[in-house]
């Protein structure tokens, strides 16, 4: 993998693992995901990963789509980010996508995806509802922000102001 698209996909993989707590903040919201989690039938914490990896696929899959260099991915609005993740199909988001990563867990999450995507059925099923509730999370995200246009930096800078692990 070429130092660019690790670092690309670092970005993405960061914005991904922010997601949920950024969004956590807003009171009732876990309760709520959790509580659909349970209703679809996906374990919480397979689908809180998944959803994770889907937030940073479909960040993963704008910056290549626009050939975004990495040094400008800060400037990705989130509301674009968020449409990617309803509005591109599994395939889609996988292209593009690096051969090897440096992190295993992220390896892991994207391998989780591709399993999910391919097998169709229940796990198709399970990819759409996560895939709304990533576009959900990302557009309270946009919402809650005070800049006009928010970007994915200005989640990642909220993530490092709230002393979020990386």
């Amino acid at each position: 993998m070429d130092l660019d698209s690790d670092i690309l996909w670092r970005r993405c993989a960061r914005l991904g693992r922010a997601l949920l707590p950024l969004v956590d903040q807003e009171p009732g919201r876990r309760a709520d995901r959790h509580e659909n989690l349970r209703t679809w039938g996906i374990d919480r914490a397979v689908g809180e990963r998944l959803i994770e990896v889907l937030a940073a696929l479909a960040a993963h899959a704008v910056a290549v789509d626009t050939s975004t260099p990495t040094a400008e991915f800060d400037a990705l609005p989130l509301p674009t980010v968020a449409e990617a993740a309803v509005g591109k199909r599994a395939f889609e988001l996988l292209a593009g996508l690096p051969d090897t990563f440096t992190c295993i867990r992220d390896e892991q999450a994207v391998s989780l995806f591709r399993l999910s995507a391919y097998e169709g059925k229940q796990a198709s099923r399970w990819l759409f509802h996560l895939s709304r509730e990533v576009r959900h999370a990302l557009i309270v995200l946009a919402e809650r922000s005070v800049m006009p246009l928010p970007t994915c930096g200005d989640a990642l800078r909220r993530a490092a102001e709230a002393n979020l692990p990386e």
